[in-house]
């Protein structure tokens, strides 16, 4: 019996014996070939379709550092903007410089565009590409504080943009003279203009076609280092705006802005005129809040600040003295030319709208007269309410009025209501008198003296 129990004991250790050895095989062939297997190659993604302001560069610099960050083989922007901010411009062409991994510039799709400003990010990426469809260039600089500058000042501007634009395609290896003439020219080139002139890298018809043309394409790096590209098997990571970026994109359009500011105005008035109600004034306090910090990020003339703050002052002594309405329509018409004028767009989709600015400045200039006579009506009808309210006013002699202490008073009929009254001299009933005065709840009244006719001459 033992020995039974013994050869079952030897039979089931070999059989484990087997069993473990198969695992460490398999497990030996299995990890060396899973460690070995190629992973997929990442690229992230970033759309700028927007202008080029303070939030689209928060923008650019997050995706940069992301991209930097989580192990992606290279950053591609989709790119189509009218241009925007100088100032913004050269921060996000410098984020681009000095990104460490690759940065691809795509004007897409069919369509878009990277006018101005735009062409200038398009030149400082390491691969620069265009859609069929597109088109680049017009980067002249405009002045964003407005007005027109003498010609020596207009020369400095342009080439100092030249200088930048050539500081950094000369090292991409791309053709200088070409981009140069898309700031003192406003050139705007094609695709295949673009690519002919040696301003591009290649012309794609989607991402996958533009990443499949990079495949094996050695590039020179800002430091003079190459690098030879492979996308083989990649996957496009879109990167996603926060709900931040989302509210100040939403928030620095200029026409939002306005409205922002022009609602809160008013709340913060109405609040003024109604102490206690507490929400107007909180939420047009926000309001204007929230307009100045966008206006702030944006190009603003100081003389059509001016231009606002008098539109107040006329429509305010407007409303409290009377103009015949020549206060409130000058008014209305320094508030038009303030808001038209209000922010210095380098390109018209930074600018305010004039529909907006006329029907925000009409509006405003209505309401606000409105509010302020009925605010100053009511304080003076707050002077004269009670008795008090009744001296000057007309009245007739309900029955027979004679001086005071010869027999009690009697009664005169004023403003539909029936007062004690006292007359200075006697008055008949039925006949007009007017208030003179009043003491406790008896009214003093003297005869409307009836307007006496010119005499004719003998």
């Amino acid at each position: 019996m033992d020995e039974v129990k013994l050869q079952r004991a030897r039979r089931f250790a070999s059989q484990f014996a087997m069993v473990w050895a198969a695992g460490l095989f398999a497990v030996g062939l299995a990890g060396p070939g899973s460690a070995q297997q190629p992973q997929s190659p990442l690229v992230d993604k970033f759309v700028l379709s927007d202008t080029i302001q303070p939030v689209t560069q928060g923008e650019l610099e997050r995706a940069i550092a992301q991209a930097n960050s989580d192990g992606a083989r290279a950053l591609l922007i989709e790119l189509d903007t009218p241009g925007g901010l100088l100032d913004s411009t050269r921060s996000m062409v410098g984020t681009i410089l000095s990104s460490r991994v690759p940065v691809i510039v795509y004007v897409g799709p069919a369509g878009a565009r990277a006018g101005s400003a735009g062409f200038f990010i398009l030149e400082s990426a390491d691969i620069a590409a265009m859609a069929p469809g597109t088109n680049a260039g017009a980067a002249h600089p405009v002045l964003e504080f407005g007005g027109k500058p003498d010609e020596t000042m207009s020369q400095k501007i342009e080439n100092d943009a030249e200088a930048f634009l050539r500081s950094y395609v000369t090292r991409r290896n791309r053709n200088a003279e070409a981009a140069e003439a898309a700031v003192h020219s406003s050139h705007s080139y094609t695709p295949q203009e673009a690519l002919d002139q040696h301003l591009i890298d290649l012309v794609a018809s989607n991402d996958w076609e533009l990443l499949g043309g990079l495949e094996g394409r050695e590039i020179t790096r800002m430091d003079g280092s190459k690098l030879t590209l492979h996308f083989s098997g990649a996957h496009i990571e879109v990167l996603k705006p926060t709900l931040r970026e989302e509210l100040l994109g939403w928030l620095v359009n200029p026409n939002i802005a306005l409205l922002f500011l022009v609602g809160g105005a008013l709340l913060i008035y109405l609040e003024f005129n109604t102490p206690g109600t507490i929400v107007p004034g909180a939420l047009g306090t926000l309001m204007v809040l929230l307009a100045i910090f966008a206006l702030n990020l944006l190009p603003i003339r100081y003389t059509a600040v001016l231009l606002l703050v008098a539109a107040l002052v006329l429509l305010l002594l407007e409303a409290k003295f009377g103009g015949h309405g020549a206060l409130a329509i000058a008014g209305i018409v320094c508030l038009t030319f303030g808001t038209l004028t209000l922010v210095a767009a380098p390109v018209p989709e930074m600018a305010i709208s004039p529909w907006v600015a006329f029907a925000v400045s009409s509006a405003f200039g209505v309401i606000t007269v409105f509010l302020v006579r009925l605010a100053v009506r009511a304080r003076r009808m707050k002077s004269r309410l009670g008795i008090s309210a009744l001296v000057g006013r007309r009245a007739s002699a309900i029955e027979p009025l004679t001086p005071m202490g010869h027999v009690p008073e009697g009664h005169v009929l004023v403003e539909g209501e029936i007062w004690r009254a006292v007359a200075s001299e006697p008055v008949p009933a039925g006949a007009p008198v007017q208030v003179v005065g009043c003491e406790q709840y008896l009214l003093h009244v003297e005869p409307v003296q009836p307007a006496r006719l010119p005499q004719s001459p003998a």
